[in-house]
């Protein structure tokens, strides 16, 4: 079974931000959250990303990388591995596989016992990610179901991840995704600030996945995004 079967919440850091003053990673990893994902789509590099990781390693909690380019990736003994994204409606066919083909071009020493790739469908024409991708936003509850039953079926993808990077989702669309997959596990992103959009969320995705309100608010914040979670796990159950 895979390490996220079970996750229901997972913290994502980004490297080239802070965190609240007076916080700590040992903080953030005793929120509650199952895992945390430490990558950003802009100001990447080796040095940020190991200095997070390092220190998020020293805990008891599942740590990955999400890398958005060769030049952020980090080998070390303190994190579990590697959830690769590939962008299924990328307009750049880089990040599909044009990124991927560089990274493993130029690094000999990919550890693919722990590499996992991640099936992003990316919904908020105004994110960063969306800009940098070149995606396609423009899709309704069809497309984005279609996106990941052939995320699934076609690509053997065990990661569907709807992104709305900066704004609360439309729950019918990341329903429509859930309904669609059999197997593989459905991340969400986007939006979630409390309790309330954490359950909501929680009550279609399996795993919900906070950013920037680690940043913005702090870990008193996301302990509540950690309880929406759960309560929505137990309810679905």
């Amino acid at each position: 079974m895979s390490d996220w079967a079970d996750w229901d919440h997972i913290v994502k850091i980004d490297p080239d931000k802070t965190l609240v003053d007076g916080e700590t990673f040992e903080d953030v990893a005793a929120t509650g959250t199952d895992a945390i994902e430490v990558g950003g789509t802009t100001g990447m590099t080796e040095e940020k990303m190991k200095r997070v990781v390092d220190a998020c390693g020293k805990h008891d909690i599942p740590v990955y990388i999400e890398p958005s380019n060769p030049a952020s990736v980090v080998h070390s003994d303190r994190h579990d591995g590697y959830l690769i994204p590939v962008v299924m409606n990328a307009g750049d066919v880089a990040w599909i596989t044009g990124a991927h083909k560089e990274w493993i071009r130029m690094d000999d020493d990919i550890d693919w016992s722990r590499t996992f790739t991640e099936a992003y469908i990316v919904m908020n024409p105004e994110a960063s990610v969306a800009s940098y991708t070149q995606a396609n936003c423009d899709l309704d509850a069809d497309d984005v179901a279609a996106y990941a039953e052939a995320a699934e079926h076609l690509l053997g993808q065990e990661i569907v991840y709807v992104e709305y990077s900066g704004m609360l989702g439309d729950t019918d669309i990341v329903a429509a995704a859930a309904d669609i997959l059999d197997d593989a596990t459905l991340f969400y992103g986007g939006g979630i600030h409390d309790y309330e959009s954490a359950r909501t969320m929680a009550q279609h995705a399996d795993t919900i996945v906070v950013g920037d309100l680690v940043h913005d608010e702090g870990v008193d914040a996301v302990r509540e995004t950690v309880k929406g979670a759960k309560d929505a796990t137990a309810t679905v159950k």
